[in-house]
């Protein structure tokens, strides 16, 4: 029996499938897990098969100030005294059974994280999902200049291996977890394996980050070992850094900070502090999305 919040009327087969997933809020900086999925979903010509119900997973109250509970309550567009647009948070299933491939993407769940975990596992077991890749990122000192740095946690150590081959690196992490963390804790009991991707992007960049997108894309497809066609993504990147660069370039300061980030990047060195480039960033406008 599916469970409640589920809904579709005919999953496909697919046996020996891949799942990938990505989720709007705590890991999606830059909107690099959202952006990434997004794309590849359009680039596949994806189907969608099923939807999850946002009851009971989302807080649409919250007490405090206006500016606090709006942000957990639906959006809503009213013309002339119409609804134009209501919008609740979405979670849905895509596939593209030419690529053996099953695609979730999602709003992070407020409430129930063990119901919503059941709803993906049991749509990825219906169709025949054996291995399941989450896709996020995480502010921190990786200079606009250079690739961000990819660091997975995985379900079981025979993963390891194929991911050091494309260069990535191993999480070292203590603090507050994400669903897609609780999501692998439960993978293997599930009949599936589970690699959480993060994508190190830098911290002092607000708005969507288009170089990280594409590299994490260009990643993914390695992993999945996937052809694609990521000319769009190129000149989105380019455009992104040259006028982040143009943005840098009005302080010398700036640029002499950005160029001790390189050096550091270039060195392995990962305790680089932000300085002031992330406020003078904002007072010029630079959201670069």
């Amino acid at each position: 029996m599916k469970p409640h919040p589920l809904q579709y009327d005919k999953l496909p087969k697919m046996p020996g499938a891949r799942m990938v997933l990505a989720l709007d809020g705590w890991m999606d900086g830059g909107e690099v897990s959202t952006g990434t999925l997004g794309w590849l979903i359009e680039q596949l010509g994806a189907d969608e098969v099923a939807v999850m119900q946002p009851d009971p997973f989302y807080l649409v109250n919250f007490p405090g100030s206006m500016e606090v509970t709006a942000m957990f309550r639906p959006h809503v567009n009213i013309e002339e005294g119409q609804i134009e647009t209501y919008q609740e948070p979405t979670n849905t299933f895509y596939t593209s059974k030419e690529h053996n491939l099953v695609m979730f993407q999602g709003e992070e769940p407020n409430n129930a994280w063990q119901l919503y975990t059941d709803c993906v596992f049991h749509v990825a077991k219906a169709i025949g999902v054996d291995s399941i890749y989450f896709i996020g990122s995480f502010g921190g000192t990786v200079p606009h200049t250079r690739e961000p740095r990819l660091f997975a946690t995985v379900s079981e150590e025979s993963i390891k291996p194929g991911l050091e081959t494309l260069g990535i690196k191993f999480s070292n992490y203590e603090g507050p977890a994400s669903v897609a963390t609780h999501m692998l804790t439960r993978a293997n009991d599930a009949g599936m394996t589970m690699t959480n991707l993060s994508a190190e992007i830098p911290a002092y960049i607000e708005g969507i980050n288009a170089k990280s997108i594409e590299a994490v894309a260009r990643k993914l497809a390695a992993i999945l070992d996937l052809t694609l066609d990521f000319d769009k993504l190129r000149k989105s990147s380019d455009r992104w850094e040259r006028k982040l660069t143009k943005a840098v370039g009005k302080k010398e300061e700036l640029l002499e900070h950005i160029q001790k980030l390189e050096e550091d990047y270039d060195h392995e060195v990962f305790n680089t502090q932000m300085g002031d480039l992330k406020d003078f960033l904002k007072k010029q406008g630079v959201r670069v999305d």
